[in-house]
């Protein structure tokens, strides 16, 4: 059970980071509780659909599982709320990309330091 819920909150986490940290433009002082709201409601939605399809695709490949995870949030982010910058669209294609550059960074140094925590048996 453990395996199965632990890449849904992975998941949920860097949507909703991503969407948090480009809503307020890196200023993490900006922060409000709206923003939080916002964010989260973000990153449950595009955790939910991003395991979904991952799990119906059944694929491992790190690279897939962040562009899935990328392009999930940014089409949610998209009708969450309107951009704080640039077009309509901008600042979901930019939370978007930060979504899956978070999640093949995060995804790929928990495996290397799995790889280097395990004793041969």
């Amino acid at each position: 059970m453990k395996q199965k819920i632990t890449p849904v909150i992975e998941y949920v986490a860097e949507s909703a980071t991503a969407c948090l940290v480009t809503m307020v433009q890196g200023n993490i002082l900006a922060v409000t509780l709206s923003h939080l709201i916002i964010a989260s409601q973000t990153g449950v939605i595009a955790g939910a659909v991003a395991a979904i399809a991952l799990f119906v695709s059944r694929t491992g490949k790190r690279w897939l599982v962040s562009a899935v995870l990328g392009a999930a949030t940014a089409i949610v982010d998209y009708f969450m709320h309107p951009g704080m910058f640039g077009t309509a669209a901008t600042e979901a294609i930019v939370t978007g990309i930060a979504a899956g550059l978070l999640s093949y960074i995060a995804g790929s140094l928990v495996r290397y330091f799995r790889k280097r925590t395990v004793t041969p048996g």
